[in-house]
Order: C-alpha cells, then sequence, then structure tokens
C-alpha cells in the first residue's frame, strides 16, 4: 500500500494544507485555523459557516466555529455551537472546559466551577486553573480561590492577568505583602505582554508579505535565547507561515530550557513532521504524548509518525488510541483500516 497516511493525519490533526481543493470542508477549516490565529476573528467565523453549509455534522468545525465566536463576543452563539459538538460526538474535556468559562463570562459561578472543577486536575487548557480560581474569587470563596490562582501561577508565571487577579485576592485576604509582589509582577508582565504581541503581528506580516531573509529578521527580533515561551511563540509563529526550517531552532532551544513544556515538544514534533523528517520527529512527539496523554493531535502526528517510518507494530495501538480520542475522525478509521488489512495480508 502506499502510504498517504501523511496528508491524512495532517488534515486529522488540524493543520491542513492550503492545496486542499478550496470547496473542501478541510479547506476552509485550514483557513479558518489561519486567521483566527492573526486575530482575524470576522474573517475566520465566515470560513467556518461556509465549511459547516458544506457538512453540517462535522464536529471538528463546530468546534472551531464556536472558539471563534466566544473570541468575538458572540457567546450565546458560541454556547450552542459547543453544544453542537457534544451531540455530535459526545462527552469532552474541552467542551467542558469552554463551557465552564462561558458559565464564568454569564455569572453563573456554581456551574463554572462544577466544570472547571471537573477538568481542573487534568486540563485540557493551561489556564483552567486561573478560570477556576476566578470563579472561585467571583462566588466569594476567597480561600479556595487564592489556591487556585496560585497554582495557576505555577502554571504560567508570565501570565500578567493571573498576577493581577492573585493581587486583588491576596489584598482581599489582608495579605498586603503578598498583594504587592503580585501587582508588581502583574506591571512586569504586562508590558512584555504589549512588546511580545506588537512583535508577534509584525512577525506574521512580515512571513505573509516580505521575502524569506527579510521575515526572519522581523522574526528574530522576539528571539530570547532564555525564554522558553517567547521561543516556542517564534517556533508556532514561523511554521504557521511555512518557514518550517526556521522554526526548528527557536523550538529545539525551547525544549532544552524547559523539558516539560508540552508546546514545545508538540510543536517541534509537528515542524519536523512537516518537513518530513519523521525519524527526527519522533522522540519529540513521544514526550508531548507522555507529557500530555489524552491531546489528540500529538497522539495522531505521533501515529502518522511511527507508520510512515515503517514501524508498523508501534503505530497500530497509536493510532487506535487515537481514534479512541477522536471516533468521529473518518481519516483515522480509513487508515487503521488499511493498516489492519495489510498486517493480515503479511
Amino acid at each position: 500500500m502506499i502510504r498517504t497516511i501523511a496528508a491524512l493525519l495532517v488534515i486529522s490533526a488540524g493543520v491542513c494544507s492550503a492545496q486542499t481543493q478550496k470547496s473542501s470542508v478541510e479547506f476552509h477549516l485550514a483557513r479558518g485555523t489561519q486567521l483566527m490565529q492573526e486575530h482575524l476573528f470576522e474573517a475566520a467565523a465566515s470560513e467556518f459557516e461556509q465549511a459547516l453549509a458544506t457538512n453540517p455534522t462535522n464536529p471538528q468545525v463546530h468546534f472551531q466555529f464556536a472558539v471563534c465566536l466566544l473570541s468575538l463576543g458572540r457567546n450565546d452563539e458560541a454556547r450552542g455551537q459547543f453544544e453542537q459538538v457534544r451531540k455530535l460526538a459526545g462527552e469532552s474535556r474541552y467542551v467542558t472546559y469552554y463551557l465552564g468559562r462561558l458559565d464564568l463570562l454569564s455569572n453563573d459561578y456554581a456551574s463554572a466551577i462544577r466544570r472547571l472543577g471537573s477538568v481542573a486536575e487534568d486540563p485540557p487548557a493551561p489556564d483552567t486553573a486561573f478560570h477556576l480560581g476566578v470563579a472561585y474569587i467571583s462566588s466569594g470563596d476567597v480561600v479556595a480561590g487564592i489556591k487556585w490562582l496560585e497554582r495557576a501561577a505555577e502554571l504560567l508565571p508570565r501570565d500578567y492577568r493571573v498576577h493581577y487577579r492573585l493581587a486583588r485576592a491576596y489584598s482581599s485576604a489582608g495579605r498586603e505583602q503578598d498583594a504587592d509582589r503580585e501587582y508588581g509582577l502583574y506591571t512586569r508582565f504586562q508590558s512584555e505582554h504589549k512588546d511580545t504581541e506588537k512583535q508577534a503581528r509584525d512577525c506574521t506580516e512580515a512571513l505573509r508579505t516580505q521575502p524569506p531573509a527579510a521575515a526572519r529578521e522581523v522574526c528574530y527580533r522576539m528571539f530570547d535565547p532564555n525564554d522558553p515561551e517567547k521561543l516556542t511563540l517564534l517556533g508556532q509563529l514561523l511554521g504557521d507561515g511555512g518557514a518550517y526550517a526556521l522554526a526548528l531552532d527557536p523550538l529545539r532551544r525551547a525544549a532544552s530550557l524547559d523539558p516539560n513544556s508540552f508546546e514545545a515538544w508538540h510543536d517541534l514534533g509537528l515542524t519536523y513532521f512537516r518537513l518530513q523528517r519523521y525519524a527526527e520527529a519522533r522522540a519529540p512527539l513521544e514526550k508531548a504524548v507522555a507529557l500530555r496523554p489524552n491531546f489528540y493531535g500529538s497522539v495522531v502526528l505521533l501515529g502518522g509518525t511511527l507508520y510512515m517510518l515503517g514501524d508498523d507494530d508501534a503505530a497500530l495501538p497509536v493510532l487506535e488510541r487515537a481514534l479512541r480520542l477522536n471516533p468521529s475522525d473518518a481519516q483515522t478509521a480509513a487508515v487503521l483500516e488499511k493498516l489492519r488489512a495489510e498486517r493480515t495480508k503479511k
């Protein structure tokens, strides 16, 4: 069998190629996702609507559309889309997380605490503890709120939102010295965040409009050899802009500086996969899966990598696991069927 799994799995993982036929669901999904990364949410919503017009039962499109609507502040519509994902694909930690955030935005703190608390020990998103902490604080439970905000500060040490909320919570609890420390961190990281946002926008624009050498010069203004988060962001921006080879160095540095960074390992493996350097993709993806064993994107990419390397015995259980994580993925199901048939012939 000709090994076409790479293309199938890239589509399944949500990193579809822009070369897909423009009339397809996959094209609109990929285009919408790209526009969201560029913070062009209105345009992204239009792409997702076109994808749903073609295939209204695709849960992945409903999910991305829901996230986009949330970013636009169209919260009631976002909730409807997330509920549609539940109907089509069943319960999901990711949907629970977003519904919890919507509960928080609508001041339904009890429901927000229930939903976010149910996924907080194995968080689907790094800021789960932050939103849970805010929900507790808003409900009047300052002690529980501080507990979760302190955990959020450990997970997201440079997120100025966390430090601001924690400072306010400490102040409410009469812990003024702790509050002063957190307000100082808030001021520091808010300033850094504004600089990084501008650099990221400049990089994205340069990758779209300038020659590779000039784009690299613009993007590398945000290169910080001692900041794994900025290095990971730089690698992601370069990868999203198609500059895969340039993305490798910052991502390798990020993974070295922070060996427990799921994002760095996942994006490094994804970049090697995009470059068809499957032997080098294997170890980073294995590390990413070890860090977050239930993240479908990493699992399916690891399965595809193992298959492309000809290690069918290792690929089969990984792809089976990917399908259990996302039972609606027809592409992976088809690949598994072909792989099993191929093994039966041996």
